[in-house]
């Protein structure tokens, strides 16, 4: 696999008056479409970050045969000027579909689309995948995200001792619980400077709202997910215990797998381990190509004798 010979190309689009910026990265005839949806206060760029081509998302998958848009999520990119038209997040699932649809056009879809999402860009990726609306959906990887705050994290990320409006500032708490242990990054990416953007006020609403509403929206998936989070993960509880309560979250879908990756810490796709990582996705990716595959043979009707 080599991840330096795939382009990554900026994209805009129009979707419904706003322009939606997104990172286009294209197999020639694509396995499946993956959808890479990044968290907060960063960019698309999450999954391509700057002069670090073997840590890309993007690039990886395409090399293997899946085409790949990462976008940046409503509120972020060109559609930041957009930011408070988008405080309902049945519009921001429309905008969202809305840029993928646009920028992939008549461009091969292989099987279907893949959604990808991190941290609070999770609060998204479960929304679209619960959309009855997609019949195209092959599965859904979430990864740094949860229910229940880690012990330490509660403190930093105590919303109710705050105006619920006012996004959290980053500070040396908050950079302790993205980024440390910083040896499991990089040294040019800790603090991720060259990819870092001004969340959309909306945002701060969904931190305080999505441990709640989870469940409710979980119970909506009815396609295969994927559960990832870091051995040395400090935002979310993790364990066995914490892990298995996300699984039980998506009681419509037919097949939940869960990971601990190792070596890692919350920002999974730009850390040491961030190819093992996505390599172990795409295995996943596949499985569910090959799954819509089989059930697709399975619909054909059968010869006599």
């Amino acid at each position: 696999m080599n991840s330096r010979t795939a382009e990554v190309v900026s994209r805009v689009v129009d979707v419904d008056g706003i322009p939606m910026s997104a990172l286009l990265c294209e197999a020639r005839e694509p396995r499946a479409v993956l959808v890479a949806l990044h968290g907060g206060a960063v960019t698309s760029r999450y999954f391509d970050y700057p002069d670090q081509p073997r840590l890309s998302l993007l690039r990886t998958a395409a090399a293997l045969g899946f085409t790949a848009v990462a976008i940046d999520r409503p509120g972020y990119g060109s559609s930041a000027p957009y930011g408070e038209s988008m405080a309902s997040p049945a519009r921001r699932v429309d905008l969202a579909y809305g840029v993928v649809d646009r920028l992939l056009a008549s461009r091969p879809r292989g099987a279907g689309l893949f959604l990808w999402a991190h941290s609070i860009g999770c609060a998204l990726g479960v929304r679209m995948a619960g959309d009855e609306r997609r019949s195209d959906l092959l599965g859904l990887e979430i990864a740094g995200t949860g229910r229940h705050h880690a012990p330490a994290a509660v403190e930093i990320l105590d919303f109710r001792r705050r105006d619920p409006a006012e996004p959290r500032q980053p500070g040396p708490g908050l950079r302790d619980l993205l980024w440390e242990p910083s040896r499991l990054y990089p040294a040019e990416v800790v603090g991720a400077a060259r990819i870092q953007s001004p969340g959309p006020p909306y945002e701060a609403t969904v931190a305080r709202r999505w441990p709640l509403e989870f469940a409710e929206v979980a119970a909506h998936v009815r396609i295969p997910v994927h559960y990832t989070l870091g051995d040395h993960e400090r935002v979310w509880s993790s364990g066995p215990a914490a892990m298995a309560d996300i699984a039980s979250l998506f009681t419509a879908s037919p097949r939940v797998v869960t990971d601990e990756q190792a070596d890692s810490g919350h920002n999974l796709s730009i850390g040491r381990t961030a190819t093992g990582y996505h390599l172990k996705i795409l295995s996943f990716v596949e499985e569910c190509v090959l799954a819509r595959e089989n059930d697709g043979i399975d619909r054909l009707p059968r010869r006599a004798g």
